[in-house]
């Protein structure tokens, strides 16, 4: 009799999940969780809290027989299929460096105990492995990549439907999700869960609304914090709660427009991003231009922690890592200026912004994550110049003209005119105190000068120029 295991990873969904539906072919299949971090990066604690929720949303779409572990992934599959006789094992591929090697090693374990590996390509649209340029080496320049990488390569495969969920069996050896995740140290509450439906049901919920509501303005729309034109499933792809393959093949279907295409591109640079985590593993840590070793960061903890918690004195950057700390979203527009601002005003080095982001974020995909941090930098793979630095009080009253925005996330300006809502320093007397704002008491004054630190940063990058 044919015994499967089927081990979800990054890919918590039933729609569109080909190692589910292959594995359902076996006449019992056991649905598996293992929370091992042995292979990979520690999450953060927003992608813990949000994997717990997932996790729960999951057990009861597979009708309560996920079986839940932790410990070493191999070490654990292995006593399993020997116990229970297990013919064959299904899991999606994954392009974490230390993870993928980790798969090869587990195939020719259980081959050793006649038992099968089945690695099923569903994180990316396309093949990522197998993009190269005509020379055979890795691209390093997006654009390319994407139109001749990947566009001009076969259509990414359609989704699958859900399957019949009919032969689903739990170990009894599975412990509860609640003691292999434990969320009692964790310091985010309750309160933020609230705002989210965290489950491949609300995933779809969202899509749709997006589809219908969001998509043919998307192009322009996404720039406006304030606005309702992102989709906001970031989290939900980061964690398989729909897939990648929808999303392409929804947006095809919807219409050909440059907002069409445009989200499509932005699906690619995700593919993008996990590529080049793929053929330059040391890119997860190193500045993917070795001249930026040379750059003089530094590093200022009460700088950094005013960045953190949202107390620069620059309305627009404290709007969006409040954003960031009370949701475990950031909307795209301010995270580039945050990201800018931290490294570039600052001089910190971006590791550290990158870092507070991945405990931050319930979207923190590692590969997204450190590519996103890089491109702002000016230190990645076709990243931004290092000299595009935002202006914080243009991008403010540009993105969020009516203000909407920083005073939904920084209420103590909420009575502050929109003449002065970027700049407030500059704001006279009289308008402070009819604004109930005593700079430095109830806003904080900007913790740098934006033009002075705005010129010693491009007189630190004109020093590494040449090299």
């Amino acid at each position: 009799m044919t015994k499967s295991i089927l081990l979800f990873r990054n890919d918590l969904r039933c729609f569109d999940n080909e190692a589910l539906s292959e594995a359902l072919t076996c006449k019992e299949c056991y649905p598996v969780f293992i929370y091992d971090q042995s292979y990979t990066r520690d999450l953060g604690e927003a992608s813990v809290l949000w994997l717990y929720h997932a996790l729960k949303s999951l057990d009861q779409d597979l009708k309560e027989c996920l079986s839940f572990f932790n410990g070493d992934y191999q070490e654990i599959i292995l006593n399993l299929v020997q116990k229970h006789s297990i013919t064959d094992v299904y899991l999606d591929r994954t392009y974490e460096h230390g993870l993928d090697i980790g798969d090869q090693e587990l195939a020719v374990k259980l081959k050793e105990i006649k038992c099968e590996l089945h690695i099923f390509h569903q994180r990316t649209l396309w093949d990522i492995t197998q993009i190269l340029k005509g020379d055979q080496t890795p691209y390093k320049v997006f654009t390319p990549f994407f139109k001749r990488g990947c566009l001009e390569e076969a259509e990414p495969e359609r989704p699958v439907e859900k399957p019949v969920i009919d032969n689903l069996v739990k170990f009894n050896e599975s412990e509860d999700l609640s003691e292999v995740i434990s969320l009692s140290k964790l310091e985010w509450t309750s309160s933020i869960i609230k705002q989210w439906d965290i489950s491949e049901n609300g995933a779809q919920v969202l899509w749709k609304n997006f589809l219908s509501n969001g998509l043919d303005y998307y192009k322009e729309g996404r720039n406006f914090p304030n606005k309702d034109y992102v989709s906001r499933l970031s989290p939900y792809i980061r964690f398989g709660q729909i897939s990648v393959r929808q999303l392409y093949h929804d947006v095809q279907a919807h219409g050909s427009s440059s907002n069409h295409y445009h989200f499509i591109s932005e699906l690619g640079w995700r593919e993008f991003s996990y590529y080049l985590l793929y053929h330059f593993p040391t890119f997860k840590q190193d500045n993917f231009q070795s001249k930026f070793d040379k750059f003089p960061w530094k590093f200022d903890e009460s700088l950094y922690k005013a960045w953190c918690k949202g107390k620069t004195g620059y309305p627009i950057i404290d709007a969006g890592m409040r954003e960031l700390y009370q949701t475990g979203y950031i909307h795209n527009r301010p995270r580039m200026i945050c990201g800018s601002f931290l490294v570039k005003n600052l001089l910190i080095h971006w590791s550290h912004g990158e870092k507070w982001f991945w405990d931050c974020l319930f979207d923190a995909d590692f590969a997204n994550n450190v590519a996103g941090w890089q491109w702002v930098a000016g230190t990645g793979a076709d990243a931004a110049p290092y000299f595009r630095i935002f202006n914080p009080m243009l991008q403010g009253s540009k993105f969020d003209p009516t203000g909407e925005y920083i005073k939904t996330y920084v209420p103590e300006l909420k009575e502050m005119p929109l003449k002065y809502l970027n700049a407030p320093w500059e704001a006279p007397v009289s308008v402070l105190q009819e604004a109930n704002i005593v700079l430095g008491k109830d806003y904080p004054r900007p913790i740098v000068n934006f033009k002075e630190s705005r010129e010693v940063a491009l007189e630190a990058f004109r020093s590494i120029k040449g090299e």
